[in-house]
């Protein structure tokens, strides 16, 4: 893949584009605005139909050597500000100018942000040991305090999750295979309930696993989800025992 990237072709230079975004950053609104509207610039002097026949060679090279159903599922991270840059290189301000400054305004935040949290880690790392065991201490009990009480199941998927954020295929396997779990689980603790109200709000929150499972892409909404559903699981559990 290095060959299509070398020095002074269209996609090293496009390349150089997008990582300026994504790592240079400004604490002046102006100033951030300023850079965005000059990278933004420098993009349309690129020449766009060499950037094509390059884009052209590098996706051929890439299906004939990876499992493109594989490849083109990957999770990408930070997806939102990719695509925001992709939209705003792609397009010009009189295309679609509400669509544009959307675009431009998640670019904006992002390359503004960045600088906030880069200063945070930055006063992190050059205090003292102790302060910083300290923080790490405090940060461990604050999520133990938060989410010490998931069931096995919560655990688990949330386990899935940070395994797997990189690898959507194995994630979405999993959710499929809970989503009949809990189906099936849902199901067997809908004959155990005497209210008919209850009974038809089950049906019809199972109903809406199908739609869960009939998704290509799993987002982080729908990891949380899955975590509802268990603790209704959950509920419905103590329902059945206090009987």
């Amino acid at each position: 893949m290095n060959k299509h990237f070398r020095k002074n072709t269209e996609l090293a230079k496009e390349l150089k584009l997008y990582q300026s975004i994504q790592n240079d950053t400004f604490t002046n609104e102006l100033r951030a605005s300023k850079f965005v509207d000059a990278v933004v610039s420098a993009r349309k002097t690129l020449n766009e139909q060499q950037l094509k026949r390059e884009k052209y060679n590098l996706i051929k090279d890439i299906k004939e050597n990876f499992n493109t159903d594989t490849f083109f599922k990957s999770r990408v991270t930070n997806y939102k500000l990719h695509a925001s840059v992709y939209n705003i290189f792609e397009h010009a301000e009189a295309d679609e100018p509400a669509n544009y400054l959307r675009n431009k305004f998640v670019v904006l935040e992002h390359v503004q942000s960045t600088k906030k949290l880069q200063e945070t880690k930055t006063k992190l790392v050059n205090e003292d040991y102790d302060v910083r065991i300290l923080a790490s201490k405090l940060l461990i009990d604050k999520f133990n305090a938060k989410y010490g009480n998931l069931s096995v199941p919560q655990k688990r998927i949330l386990k899935e999750y940070i395994n797997n954020v990189t690898n959507s295929e194995k994630l979405k396997a999993y959710i499929n295979t809970e989503t009949r779990n809990i189906q099936k689980e849902l199901t067997s603790l809908k004959a155990t309930i005497p209210s008919k109200v209850v009974r038809i709000k089950i049906n019809e929150v199972t109903r809406l696993l199908s739609k869960l499972a009939k998704k290509h892409v799993t987002e982080d909404k729908d990891v949380l989800t899955m975590l509802r559903y268990y603790e209704l699981i959950n509920e419905l559990k103590k329902c059945k025992d206090t009987k």
